[in-house]
């Protein structure tokens, strides 16, 4: 990769919103209500950046009683909370503004779906700025790992993979970048290290530094 690239393209829960610690909280009171006592941290290593079916599927098979109809059920209890809770990315305002002024295009991808990101990204004001430009596993064929939603999105773009970096906090959607053939930067504000360094191409902990690894400072 030669920076600057000549597309961002960003995981949503965890990376543009702070949505992940409400939801995993959510997630554990209600597998313990149906059987399943499991920590927070177990919570992360099992669920985070997979898909709330693939939360079902997982659950039952470690013994939860969910229902059939589950899905709708948790996805209401976390919507609520999302819809009165989440709060942007320490940061992610001063990207965007730096990949605009670079005039760099960006894009965000998600294993969640779009009723999910019409809340979290209208409440952080994030919406807006990526009216257009926003990519859910409902879109695609096979969500994360997958390289799908990120494949979509680049071609939409008109952008070559090469030419594309993605920014991720789970080791599912790193592996989906990779498999896109992008390069891969993996945001550790909120996550182990241990879990993402052997597949991203590089690490961060703050938003601030983003600018700084994409090479945007320079055009300016």
């Amino acid at each position: 990769m030669t920076f600057p690239p000549d597309l961002v393209l960003f995981d949503c829960d965890g990376v543009l919103v702070d949505s992940e610690p409400l939801s995993n909280v959510v997630i554990q009171d209600n597998l313990a209500r149906h059987g399943l006592n499991i920590s927070i941290d177990q919570v992360e290593d099992y669920f985070v950046g997979g898909t709330l079916a693939g939360v079902m599927t997982t659950a039952r098979e470690m013994g939860a009683k969910l229902p059939d109809g589950w899905l709708d059920s948790i996805y209401g209890e976390i919507f609520d909370v999302l819809a009165a809770e989440v709060e942007p990315v320490p940061g992610i305002f001063g990207v965007l503004d730096e990949l605009d002024a670079a005039g760099i295009g960006y894009a965000v991808g998600s294993n969640g779906p779009h009723r999910k990101m019409e809340i979290t990204l209208t409440r952080t004001g994030l919406r807006q700025r990526l009216s257009g430009r926003i990519y859910s596993r409902e879109d695609v064929a096979q969500p994360k790992p997958a390289p799908d939603v990120y494949l979509k999105a680049a071609a939409e773009a008109g952008v070559s993979p090469d030419r594309c970096v993605v920014v991720e906090d789970s080791a599912s959607g790193a592996r989906a970048g990779k498999a896109a053939g992008m390069y891969c930067l993996g945001y550790v504000a909120g996550t182990d290290p241990e879990r993402l360094a052997p597949i991203c191409d590089a690490l961060f902990r703050s938003m601030d530094d983003l600018p700084g690894l994409l090479n945007l400072r320079t055009l300016a």
